[in-house]
């Protein structure tokens, strides 16, 4: 998928939000427990009560390796669901793969080949021999680390380099555009983290930032406009539990909605004030 394309399901949709599918057995409606697949049924479930809402799904691999194969075939099931009955879905492998280039293509291939997905997370602390091996793929994505939502990203993403005076995060975007390009290279930015959205902007006015946070870590979409918006909106925001845990009865699927939907009209408002739809 280009920008372009990209840029176009936002319009087409008014909203830039992803669904993380961060499924988890324990937290999933009980009488789905009764199918022979419950982390697909429930998968295929929020996709359909959300897909006209989100121009994205990402799915934390984490949460389908623990089970294994059965996982991993869960995986699997879902991306080609959403392949077949939503091709202009965005998908994302939230893998936050990093390790040397042989390795790296191997990851390569299973999730832009194997999977099929459009982008994968990477953390790019191994250097550029453990990237540019996923930037080989027309068409895909490699969503760099760059300030994740957690607590613990000033330990190292904030460690100032006392040659240029920056934080570890800003060489590192920077470092980066060596690699790739804004058709091909995302940035990760938390939305806990606002502050930061300027330092980031300030070297890649033009790519797209994937932004976890919102919802269930107290991240503010508003926050997020204010700082992280360019002129093809260039944001990606994800919310997981604060949507498909929305309720965890037989009404899961309308309380998802309902909160899809609640992000997506916000969405809305913040991209026809800034006069892109």
């Amino acid at each position: 998928m280009t920008p372009e394309q990209l840029f176009d399901q936002i319009r087409l949709k008014r909203s830039f939000l992803c669904v993380g599918l961060d499924t988890e057995l324990t937290k999933i409606p009980e009488f789905l427990l009764t199918k022979d697949d419950p982390i697909f049924e429930f998968n295929k479930a929020i996709v359909d009560a959300t897909h006209d809402l989100a121009i994205a799904y990402k799915l934390n691999l984490a949460f389908y390796e623990v089970h294994g194969a059965t996982g991993w075939n869960s995986l699997v099931k879902t991306i080609k669901y959403i392949r077949r009955f939503y091709p202009s879905m965005f998908i994302i492998a939230d893998a936050k793969r990093g390790d040397i280039a042989s390795t790296a293509r191997m990851y390569a291939n299973a999730y832009f080949k194997s999977l099929d997905c459009d982008a994968v997370t990477v953390s790019p602390y191994l250097g550029h021999d453990s990237v540019t091996p996923y930037l080989n793929f027309e068409g895909k994505w490699t969503i760099l680390l760059a300030i994740t939502s957690n607590d613990g990203f000033r330990d190292f993403q904030l460690a100032v380099n006392r040659d240029t005076g920056n934080f570890m995060f800003e060489d590192v975007v920077a470092k980066s555009l060596q690699w790739g390009n804004e058709a091909n290279i995302m940035y990760v930015v938390g939305a806990t983290h606002p502050e930061y959205f300027a330092a980031v902007r300030k070297i890649v006015p033009n790519h797209f930032l994937l932004v976890p946070g919102v919802g269930e870590q107290g991240g503010s979409l508003e926050k997020v406009a204010e700082h992280g918006l360019n002129n093809r909106c260039g944001l990606i925001v994800n919310s997981s539990r604060g949507i498909i845990y929305a309720d965890i009865t037989s009404r899961f699927t309308s309380a998802a909605r309902a909160r899809a939907l609640k992000l997506q009209q916000q969405m809305e408002s913040i991209l026809t004030a800034a006069k892109l739809v």
